[in-house]
């Protein structure tokens, strides 16, 4: 005896239940936006050409690589978030030729977040939408994330230039952390810095 099986039911068989592609659906669509966001900002920084360079205070060498690209694009405005002594960071690019006009010292910044959320109201001001972003290559992907978000919320893009450091990448656990506070600023205006300072000193 030959058993025959509509093709609606033959359909209901083998087809998940209907409740099933929805919760698909509803975990697919978000994964799907941040994985076009994530894919479209290296696309975005690729083809930008930057009006300015942002270097983030931390290293001596991160100055005198700012310094040489300065040298060598003539119409870059430079950036300097707390740096070497000011006396010292302006021997730095005169050396190589850069003019006084062109560079900008600020030592607000008290951490990575604040290296952005100091300077992000200046570069608006100036009407920078692209800035080169320089900062050593073990520290470029927490500043990357803090950057995209802050700088990101006023539409200025960036184009990272990581500087050779010899040292491994940081834990991510720092780049989801000052990620987060980023966030906050950006809602709240507050960074959080005074509950950073007070884990670090927990651990």
């Amino acid at each position: 005896m030959i058993l025959r099986i509509s093709s609606g039911k033959q359909r209901n068989l083998f087809s998940p239940p209907r409740s099933s592609k929805t919760r698909l659906f509803t975990w697919f669509m978000p994964l799907m936006v941040v994985s076009i966001w994530l894919g479209y900002k290296p696309i975005q920084s690729h083809f930008v050409q930057p009006e300015a360079v942002l270097v983030l205070g931390g290293a001596e060498e991160r100055e005198h690589f700012a310094a040489k690209l300065a040298r060598r694009n003539p119409q870059l405005r430079v950036w300097v978030s707390s740096g070497s002594p000011e006396g010292y960071a302006k021997r730095v690019f005169t050396k190589h030729g850069i003019d006084p006009h062109r560079l900008h010292l600020d030592y607000r910044a008290v951490d990575t977040v604040t290296n952005f959320t100091t300077l992000v109201d200046d570069l608006e001001a100036a009407g920078i939408d692209s800035v080169y972003l320089v900062t050593s290559d073990d520290h470029m992907r927490r500043a990357r994330v803090i950057g995209e978000i802050v700088l990101g919320s006023r539409k200025i893009v960036i184009k990272p230039l990581p500087v050779a450091s010899g040292r491994s990448p940081e834990p991510i656990e720092k780049a989801l952390r000052d990620g987060a506070r980023a966030v906050l600023w950006v809602t709240t205006g507050h960074t959080g810095a005074t509950l950073a300072q007070i884990a670090a000193k927990l651990k």
